[in-house]
């Protein structure tokens, strides 16, 4: 079940993500070794993978849970020609391409969940980190950081995740291919990455929709020492979250931690 380098790169030969592989059988973080190689001028599609890592990141600030030799752990180097301000469209791209990648081993409805995370169940089964290096208003790269849990057990989530995380593993009652799902996801990845920088990020937008959870219902949004609280909208053309309030008008929120206060009974999922 463990990574074959040779049939990671004889597959993935000729695609825009994964034609350059950086593997570690152990690492601090994989975003922080593409966004060092990414300073030293790596050529765009390259992707740095670990078997583990002990210093994982999730966003705000928080900790990736990385047990060795049983999850996906990889980060991707993008150098799209767009502006900084339009940088979240890259998450929304990621999180359709994981959806897609998983509906083929996992015949569980997959839910996307504004801005970085796949549900299967409920429950937390990927999530995705954006980080970015800009100057003068263009974007000189972005990692994409993607964890992925693919054979953990339950007895491998730690107390505080338990309740809200799974794995394939659990939901198949199977083993699965790390290799085949990475090979599966730089495929989807590339194809999407393309639809996205010839300017098909519509069509990207209307699809994560149609597999989103929050749309539609309740939210709730915490950001720093912000609060907002309204009705999900929908994603606008550069993947922040249209929220309209009780009283007052349409906002737009770039980034934070969401939360359904009450579902969109008629909300679809993938």
């Amino acid at each position: 079940m463990d990574f074959c380098l040779p049939e990671l790169e004889r597959s993935l030969a000729g695609e825009i993500i994964g034609h350059k592989i950086y593997y570690y059988e152990e690492i601090g973080s994989t975003n922080d070794e593409a966004y060092r190689l990414g300073r030293q001028g790596l050529p765009e599609g390259s992707v740095v993978i670990a078997d583990e890592q002990k210093a994982g990141k999730g966003r705000l600030a928080r900790s990736w849970h990385s047990p060795p030799k049983a999850n996906i752990y990889t980060s991707i180097l993008l150098r799209p020609n767009f502006a900084p301000a339009a940088a979240p469209r890259l998450t929304i791209m990621a999180g359709l391409a994981v959806a897609e990648t998983l509906k083929i081993f996992c015949p569980e409805i997959i839910q996307l969940k504004w801005p970085n995370d796949i549900l299967i169940g409920r429950k937390k089964v990927c999530g995705i980190l954006a980080q970015m290096q800009a100057e003068a208003g263009k974007i000189d790269f972005i990692v994409l950081g993607i964890g992925i849990n693919v054979n953990m057990s339950d007895n491998d989530l730690p107390p505080d995740i338990e309740k809200s995380a799974t794995s394939l593993m659990m939901l198949t009652g199977a083993a699965l291919s790390r290799g085949e799902i990475l090979i599966n996801l730089y495929k989807n990845l590339s194809k999407w990455y393309k639809k996205l920088i010839d300017g098909g990020f519509e069509e990207i937008r209307q699809k994560w929709t149609q597999g989103a959870m929050l749309i539609g219902g309740e939210v709730q949004i915490n950001y720093h020492k912000e609060i907002i609280r309204g009705i999900a909208q929908g994603i606008d053309e550069d993947g922040a979250l249209l929220v309209k309030p009780a009283e007052g008008k349409e906002i737009r929120v770039m980034a934070g931690d969401a939360s359904i206060i009450k579902e969109n009974k008629n909300a679809a999922g993938n």
